[in-house]
C-alpha cells in the first residue's frame, strides 16, 4: 500500500510539472489578427515589409517570460525624425539618434511602458551591448499611417538602432533581423 501510495505522488507531481511547463510555454498566444490594407502609393516606409492587402497578421497583448537569457528577434530600427520608427519615441516623445544604442520592445516585453528609459543588455555571439527602452513595437496594430503601413511586430522583437548593432558586431551583410538574448540591465 505505501509503494502504492508513493507511486502514485510522484506520478501525480511529473503529471502537474508538465502540465505548468506546457501552460508557461503556451501563455502567450495570438490574441487576434489584422486584415492588411494595400497602403496609399509612396506611403510605406520600408517597401519590402509593408502590408498585403488581404493577408492576414497575428497580434500579440503578450511576449514570452523574461529571463536571464531572453531569445529574442533582433531587427533594426530608425528612431531618428523621418527615420522608419515613424513619429517621436513612446517613452518620452523625443526622436533618437542611431548612434545611440536605443531599443523599442515587443508590446508584452514594453509592458505598457514599466520598461521606458530602464537599460536593457543584449547578447550575439559572445558580444553584449546595454540599450534604452525607448519605444514599443507594436504587437497589437499596424497595417496603418502610424505604423508605417508595416504588419504588427511579432511578440519576440528587439528592434535596435544602428548603433546595438555596430555594438554587437553584427556584419553589415546581416543587418535586418539576427537572433540574440536580452535581460533586464
Amino acid at each position: 500500500m505505501k509503494q502504492t501510495t508513493t507511486i502514485f505522488l510522484v506520478l501525480f507531481s511529473l503529471l502537474i510539472i508538465l502540465f505548468v511547463s506546457r501552460g508557461d510555454a503556451k501563455s502567450c498566444n495570438p490574441n487576434g489578427k489584422l486584415r492588411g490594407k494595400k497602403p496609399p502609393h509612396g506611403t510605406c516606409v520600408n517597401d519590402p515589409d509593408c502590408c498585403k492587402a488581404g493577408k492576414f497578421y497575428k497580434t500579440y497583448t503578450c511576449s514570452p517570460r523574461v529571463t536571464k537569457h531572453t531569445k529574442a528577434k533582433m531587427t533594426i530600427n530608425d528612431f531618428e525624425k523621418g527615420g522608419d520608427g515613424g513619429g517621436p519615441s513612446e517613452c518620452d516623445s523625443k526622436y533618437h539618434s542611431n548612434d545611440t544604442p536605443a531599443v523599442a520592445l515587443s508590446t508584452g516585453w514594453y509592458n505598457k511602458g514599466k520598461r521606458c528609459l530602464k537599460f536593457i543588455n543584449i547578447h550575439y555571439k559572445g558580444k553584449s551591448v546595454k540599450a534604452k527602452v525607448v519605444d514599443e513595437c507594436d504587437s497589437t496594430l499596424g497595417c496603418d499611417a502610424e505604423h508605417g503601413f508595416q504588419p504588427p511586430c511579432p511578440n519576440n522583437v528587439v528592434d535596435g538602432s544602428k548603433a546595438v548593432w555596430e555594438a554587437l558586431g553584427v556584419p553589415k551583410s546581416d543587418w535586418g533581423e539576427a537572433e540574440v538574448t536580452w535581460s533586464d540591465a
